[in-house]
């Protein structure tokens, strides 16, 4: 990955449209070329999509090497940002994607670009989904909106072909920070703000969240990278500067742990002879 931390992410020139009057529009800057959800060039709360979109790309393009194409599934696609950037990517047309979700969101990119999309609750299980049915499962910003993991982690291991890779990006916290979180924070919530909603059900560490995968005996992990060690604020226009979001990347894979969000890239063990 060293090697990817040394190439731009996107070319981005400023192009200009004329309206009906006559008049120049800039055109809206989208994050790494592709993204509307970042205002910046190289936001970094969207990072994690480029860097994953590229491991996907190098792993489709040795598929195409062997003949073969890459199928993947995207859990909990939301309005699929990670289709948005995989689809400038050199291999993406040796890519068979499919998604999940609770429901077809209203502003999904492109949902005629799914090879198939299923509805319905990870926690149910997911039976409509054949078992060794992907080469890559990815399941991004999902366990900590559950109220419980093991079923989930265990569906998504199920689906994935042996030898596949399971890529799981959760925020994280310091200990004992997320202890806080997790069991301090929704008491003082209960009351001084009752009706406030936060959305996690759960709050994890770099520890807590790979200990959940390594219970799971047939996945072993790869890496752990992070993002988002320093964003926001008053340091957000950094984020319009390459050297800022190559600077967070290489912190992000020295110490994972200190970032705000993680991804565990796992493969599934195959089965003995």
């Amino acid at each position: 990955m060293a090697a990817g931390l040394n190439r731009r992410p996107f070319r981005w020139t400023t192009r200009t449209v004329v309206d009906r009057t006559g008049g120049h529009l800039r055109e809206p800057r989208r994050a790494f070329g592709v993204d509307p959800e970042g205002h910046q060039l190289y936001t970094l709360r969207q990072s994690r999509y480029d860097a994953l979109a590229q491991d996907i790309s190098d792993w489709a393009r040795i598929a195409a090497c062997k003949g073969k194409q890459l199928c993947i599934i995207d859990v909990g696609c939301g309005i699929a940002t990670l289709l948005r950037h995989l689809e400038p990517k050199p291999y993406f047309e040796n890519l068979v994607i499919s998604a999940t979700d609770l429901k077809v969101h209203p502003w999904l990119y492109r949902k005629e670009l799914f090879h198939e999309f299923f509805v319905g609750d990870l926690l149910n299980g997911y039976p409509e989904i054949l078992s060794n049915s992907y080469d890559v499962v990815v399941c991004e910003q999902v366990l900590e909106h559950l109220p419980e993991i093991e079923v989930a982690i265990a569906t998504l291991v199920r689906i994935l072909k042996p030898c596949g890779k399971l890529v799981v990006g959760v925020p994280v916290f310091l200990p004992p920070l997320h202890l806080i979180r997790q069991y301090i924070i929704p008491k003082l919530d209960k009351i001084f703000a009752p009706h406030k909603s936060r959305g996690h059900e759960q709050a994890f560490s770099q520890f807590t969240i790979l200990r959940k995968l390594k219970e799971n005996p047939n996945l072993q992990l790869l890496k752990v990278r992070g993002f988002r060690v320093i964003s926001g604020g008053l340091l957000r226009p950094l984020e319009n500067f390459h050297w800022w979001w190559k600077l967070n990347r290489r912190i992000g894979e020295l110490i994972p742990a200190a970032c705000i969000e993680i991804q565990a890239i796992t493969e599934k063990i195959a089965a003995g002879p």
